[in-house]
């Protein structure tokens, strides 16, 4: 073989330059590694082969005698160059993206034509022996030119440099720019492109994200800040609605507890008092869901305490009710009760309070009333694998124990006071009646049993093990072959 190399340097060569083509394009991307030490083995073995035979990218090509030769040694060595170009743009780029990630392609692009640029000329002076002296005051004004007519879109891509190094923002991070807010879905060598909460598409121009004001909704990461504020009657204590709007917080699962969610006073005015709960969520999916939830608690949980939410245009005098009475209106099970009726339930229904970590209902049991919870959060559990877990929350309106009445079935579910609660109990013997004469309500409490049951059923039943496969082909694919 080192004979056959000597003899036919050029073939060998050129045989090099298609065995790299052919590795680059087959090799695996997930092996990477493997293709830029490829790479740098067949570049080194390459320039050994030039140089042995003279041939050095350097100084003009040998066999002046030979013009087929000539030719042949000159288009190897400008090979040479652009070979090493390539090398050292894939090397740097490999380089790169272990420490800025995808987000510095713009950047690895712009050295990679400056390399390339600087492997033409070096050929142009070394392999050809041409004037680059005046190839280079040429260009300088021709790239004077080009600036001059081209300051918009190179204000553009010096942005794209600087938003790629200092990295204010990545790809999928959900950013606002000068108040347009979005998700980054690219990042090239002219603009920023957003996809909004709307689907539609924004695209800003890198100057103009350069020198705006950026909001990265994304960072520290995990983490996506949301907002509720709702506006009191004047009249309202202040601690009670702040204990209440507590209570919400507590009730809405989805909040993360570091940091921790928080009330705040923000404004105070004769047609009202407003008052901010603030949190954060885990995803900036969650948010629209987490803040419709979050005030709905907000609402029921400030109406239990006797305090309602306010508009431009309502007064802060609640109708006079006790309440009991009051809790009726508020249940959505009930609510369609005729008012004399309403006033009947809540003449049979008795108050019973619960203190942080009391069981309200253990699973098991077979309930002979029903509980609707009046103020206060209510944890529920389940068992899996042996292990309790938390499977939701409930707050000032719901009903516990319905099994028991409807159908004489045990509760799935602990029911504990997360807080301090309290509850207004209806005796089955009472209640019964009432169902069979009101099917309105028996079938809408049958929809909650079964949504109930359903979603316990799904949350405790074991995940099915999928088969590990094994053989030839799986012990390819696992080595990315």
């Amino acid at each position: 073989m080192p004979s056959f190399i000597a003899d036919h340097p050029m073939l060998c060569a050129l045989a090099l330059i298609f065995i790299d083509i052919a590795v680059w394009r087959l090799i695996s991307a997930e092996l990477a590694n493997w293709k830029l030490a490829a790479r740098l083995a067949i570049f080194a073995v390459f320039s050994a082969v030039l140089f042995n035979d003279g041939m050095n990218p350097m100084q003009l090509a040998p066999y002046a005698d030979n013009t087929a030769l000539h030719l042949a040694a000159t288009a190897l060595q400008i090979g040479w160059w652009l070979f090493a170009a390539r090398t050292l743009t894939v090397l740097l780029g490999a380089v790169m993206m272990q420490r800025v990630g995808h987000t510095g392609r713009l950047l690895q692009d712009l050295m990679g034509a400056v390399i390339f640029l600087i492997a033409i000329i070096a050929a142009m002076a070394y392999v050809l022996d041409l004037p680059v002296k005046g190839v280079l005051a040429t260009s300088g004004a021709v790239a004077i030119i080009v600036g001059l007519a081209l300051q918009s879109t190179l204000s553009d891509v010096f942005s794209g440099i600087v938003l790629n190094t200092t990295k204010p923002y990545q790809l999928d991070d959900w950013i606002s720019i000068d108040g347009t807010e979005g998700r980054v879905t690219d990042i090239d060598w002219r603009a920023t492109r957003l996809q909004t909460s709307q689907g539609s598409m924004a695209v800003i121009p890198n100057s103009l994200a350069a020198k705006a004001k950026i909001i990265n909704f994304s960072r520290p990461a995990d983490m996506f800040g949301l907002a509720v504020s709702l506006q009191v009657s004047p009249h309202a204590r202040p601690q009670i609605v702040i204990e209440a709007l507590e209570r919400a917080m507590q009730g809405c699962r989805p909040l993360l507890a570091k940091p921790a969610p928080s009330v705040a006073f923000k404004t105070s005015a004769s047609g009202g008092v407003e008052y901010e709960i603030s949190g954060f969520v885990p995803a900036m999916a969650l948010k629209r869901e987490v803040r419709n939830q979050l005030y709905d608690l907000a609402f029921r949980h400030l109406q239990a305490a006797g305090v309602g939410v306010l508009s431009a245009t309502e007064s802060g005098a609640p109708p006079a009710m006790s309440a009991a009475r009051a809790l009726l209106e508020r249940s959505s099970i009930f609510s369609t009760l005729r008012q004399e009726e309403k006033d009947t339930f809540s003449q049979n229904m008795t108050l019973h309070t619960y203190r942080v970590g009391e069981v309200i209902l253990p699973s098991g049991e077979v309930s002979d009333h029903l509980f609707i919870v009046e103020s206060g959060v209510v944890s529920v559990m389940l068992t899996k694998g042996g292990h309790k877990f938390e499977a939701g929350r409930m707050g000032p309106g719901e009903v516990i124990g319905e099994a028991g009445i409807l159908s004489d079935e045990a509760a799935l579910a602990d029911f504990c006071a997360k807080t301090f609660c309290t509850l207004y109990r209806i005796e089955k013997a009472y209640l019964k009646p009432c169902l069979d004469a009101r099917h309105d309500i028996s079938e809408a409490m049958k929809a909650l049993l079964d949504f109930r049951q359903h979603a316990a059923q799904a949350l405790t039943e074991e995940a099915p093990v999928v088969p590990v496969k094994k053989g030839f082909l799986q012990w390819l694919r696992k080595r990315g072959l």
